[in-house]
């Protein structure tokens, strides 16, 4: 539902800037440009080595071990600069951009579980066994905010419109609980002591509120005119947090699917 109502906005945005009057470059004779007199959409063609600025936001799943359940949202901005002209040969040919993003919307909705907490301690007829809390649910949803400060992006010359882009990053997230949860089963249906090893449920069966996202990613940039873009892509991300946490489990891979709008200076 938050979703649908995200690219519902979105749509509305594109729509009111295309409906306004269009604007673009004029092409000159040379590699990027498209041949003397033509319109020129696409900016990234051009040497004005621009900045872009930008709004997005991003669904996706985790698709390894047991993470197929994981389910995420998350709605952002985009800031970049391009930092060179276009260089390299044929299909190759592009231009170096050094981007961020932030996201102060983030969620993640995991299935939920049961765990206790459990200390080992001497038994009442000697011996050691474990002093657990009642059961407790884990999981669910985790909300967040995550921050991406590194982003090296090559966007290829394209055509009048279309910038294909590939990228790699690296990130910071922050959750409202220790992510992902980790524990369990319980012991027992109660509180209280048993005679028995801690299983998952000591006090170090903990991960972090902190963890890093490295990321790889491709996509395309769809100009409507020569400042403003459609943006589509797909990244696929790794978040753990380094053992910042007595437990690290993670999640290995997931794929984030990525709608935005661009404004180019």
């Amino acid at each position: 539902m938050r979703l649908a109502v995200a690219l519902v906005v979105l749509s509305c945005v594109v729509g009111a800037q295309s409906s306004s009057s269009s604007v673009t470059f004029s092409g000159t004779s040379g590699p990027d440009s498209g041949g003397a007199g033509v319109a020129i959409t696409n900016p990234l063609r051009q040497e004005a080595r621009p900045f872009n600025f930008g709004v997005l936001v991003q669904s996706g799943f985790g698709v390894t071990e047991d993470r197929g359940s994981f389910k995420f949202l998350m709605a952002g901005v985009h800031a970049g600069k391009v930092l060179t002209g276009n260089s390299g040969p044929g299909m190759m040919r592009g231009n170096f951009e050094v981007a961020m993003e932030a996201f102060p919307f983030w969620q993640s909705y995991t299935p939920t579980s049961q765990r206790q907490n459990c200390t080992v301690v001497t038994g009442p007829v000697g011996g050691v066994g474990a002093q657990c809390s009642a059961p407790f649910t884990i999981g669910g949803t985790f909300t967040g905010a995550s921050i991406t400060p590194i982003i090296l992006r090559w966007n290829f010359a394209g055509s009048r419109r279309v910038v294909p882009w590939v990228q790699g990053a690296g990130g910071v997230l922050w959750t409202n609980h220790k992510y992902p949860a980790f524990g369990g089963p319980p012991l027992s249906n109660t509180a209280g002591f048993s005679y028995s090893t801690l299983g998952d449920n000591g006090p170090n069966d903990e991960t972090s509120v902190w963890n890093f996202t490295p990321q790889f990613g491709v996509g395309v940039h769809y100009f409507m005119r020569a400042d403003r873009s459609i943006d589509l892509g797909a990244n696929a991300a790794h978040i753990s947090s380094a053992s910042l946490g007595d437990k690290n489990p993670g999640v290995n891979a997931s794929v984030q699917f990525t709608l935005g709008y661009s404004w180019w200076k």
